[in-house]
């Protein structure tokens, strides 16, 4: 067991950093953390203009029962932090190719009527992949999510083994989907979860049909002021216990003396010593900015041939008007599916029949827009890595725009904006050092997840430690928390892979 008053560094305040520091410091180490930005949360900022307060990133509060234990963990009520409200209903689908909508909700009646109106037969279909789904959802978090892997053996033994079976690990979603349903839009409907995960739904091994019992029968939630009163819930948690958080303190390198971390170099020239160093940091920026060359676990080569999940082509739109078609979460999907996938993975351009989505938190919570006018969060999948210019950019808003307007019931959307801003790629890449300008990291694909997704222990260098969405378990925020879970059983030698019940 380690010395509690070691002092440890995490370098950036994202989901799995603050976590972590929240989770150490109630252990008694003394933790400090290093965020380059001038807000906590990672991608889940804030922007505050003329009344509008938009979330930057995340908006989809899934998986509460991993938020609520993360905080019993902790000796807190997550409820005395923040207020949620459970979305009804959880989303709305329109479709192109009909021109109509749908609303799918967390409640298994209401999909039921909704999913044999569009395809008879389908509802006892729906109940009976979601109680698999369930049995699924319960085995991963039970024997997968929270497990440290060593080897490739912790992967591929008796137990894990066993239940993996059951787990259709070797199936890919989109073939467990196409054989359960027929139509288009009930299809379209199990499979967008898929992109939540940064990977297309031929690549999602089908351990992640249990992401649809997370969207039907967990549901979606709203917490109140928005999602960035979580981070801002568990940095509040984390400096109870004593963490301290150091906003606008970029970290320029990780100092290893004998193949031992002692600390980090600030971008300011300022040495900070600790006995261990973790980085929440872009897992490839971590290996290849701030560490040697010779010191990083994969190479410039693995990089470069790791899948990753999409960037965004994101719009942060004020608006002095109300639009009666929108819903808290509303999907526009694209009529050519597999086309939209393949932009975004294979062949890497700007789609030419996108998909998109719109958040328009402003439904459920006025304060986060002027009365009477709506904030719209809108976010289109664009592949990582993609080159563009100031006008392509200003020409693709216009694409979007016109798309809400025609397919979404939106119309004169345009004439009402009071505020843009456009946020893609490029940003991506120099606010979080993401690589390629990824929104959310490596994809989640079979060759990048459990034991083939990097570790969060470096092999080369003692004491230092990963957390966040490129190691294991993966992309999102609740995963986030959980790696953050993962990285405490690492750094505390704990090799039970269940949720720890206490610290």
């Amino acid at each position: 067991m380690l010395h509690t008053k070691q002092k440890v560094i995490i370098i950036g305040a994202g989901f799995g950093g603050i976590s972590l520091a929240a989770l150490l410091a109630k252990k008694g180490f003394e933790v400090h953390v290093y965020e380059k930005n001038n807000q906590i949360g990672g991608r889940a900022r804030l922007i505050q203009e003329n009344g509008y307060v938009f979330d930057m990133g995340p908006s989809w509060y899934m998986m509460p029962d991993v938020f609520e234990d993360f905080f019993n963990l902790l000796g807190e009520d997550i409820h005395e932090y923040l207020h949620l409200t459970r979305l009804s209903p959880s989303y709305r689908v329109f479709l192109k190719s009909e021109g109509q909508h749908y609303d799918f909700y967390s409640d298994r009646e209401k999909n039921a009527e909704l999913f044999d109106s569009i395809e008879p037969g389908s509802a006892k279909k729906l109940n009976e992949y979601l109680d698999e789904s369930k049995r699924q959802y319960d085995i991963a978090k039970k024997e997968f999510m929270y497990k440290n892997y060593n080897s490739i053996f912790d992967f591929f033994n008796k137990r894990t083994m066993q239940e993996g079976r059951k787990l259709e690990i070797w199936n890919s979603m989109e073939r467990i989907i196409n054989r359960t349903f027929r139509s288009e839009i009930l299809r379209k409907v199990m499979q967008f979860q898929m992109v939540l995960l940064g990977t297309a739904p031929k690549d999602a091994p089908g351990i992640y049909r249990l992401m649809n019992h997370v969207d039907f029968d967990l549901g979606v939630w709203y917490p109140d002021k928005g999602i960035y009163e979580l981070p801002k819930a568990i940095a509040t948690v984390a400096e109870k216990y004593g963490a301290h958080i150091h906003l606008n303190a970029p970290v320029k390198k990780i100092i290893v003396k004998d193949k031992k971390t002692t600390g980090i170099e600030l971008e300011s020239g300022e040495i900070v010593e600790a006995d261990i160093v973790v980085s929440n940091a872009d897992l490839h920026h971590t290996e290849h900015v701030l560490l040697d060359e010779s010191l990083s676990d994969h190479s410039k080569t693995y990089w470069e041939k790791r899948k990753m999940a999409p960037s965004a082509f994101i719009m942060y739109l004020g608006v002095g008007k109300q639009f009666d078609s929108l819903t808290h979460h509303s999907l526009l999907f694209s009529e050519h599916w597999d086309s939209h996938f393949k932009e975004i993975f294979d062949s890497p351009e700007f789609p030419k029949d996108p998909s998109l989505y719109v958040c328009a938190p402003s439904k459920t919570d006025p304060s986060v827009a002027p009365a009477g006018k709506e904030n719209l969060f809108v976010l289109v999948p664009i592949a990582s890595g993609l080159e563009y210019s100031p006008e392509k950019l200003e020409e693709w808003s216009n694409t979007v725009l016109d798309l809400m307007e025609k397919h979404m019931g939106m119309d004169g959307l345009k004439n009402h904006i009071e505020y843009k801003k456009i946020y893609c790629v490029k940003d991506f890449e120099k606010d979080y050092n993401s690589y390629k300008g990824s929104a959310l990291g490596l994809a989640h694909t079979l060759g990048q997840s459990a034991f083939w997704r990097p570790n969060n222990i470096s092999k080369k260098v003692k004491d230092l430690y990963f957390v966040g969405a490129n190691t294991n378990p993966g992309i999102g925020m609740p995963i986030c928390v959980i790696s953050a879970e993962t990285a405490y059983k690492r750094i505390m030698n704990i090799s039970d892979p269940e949720p720890l019940k206490e610290i």
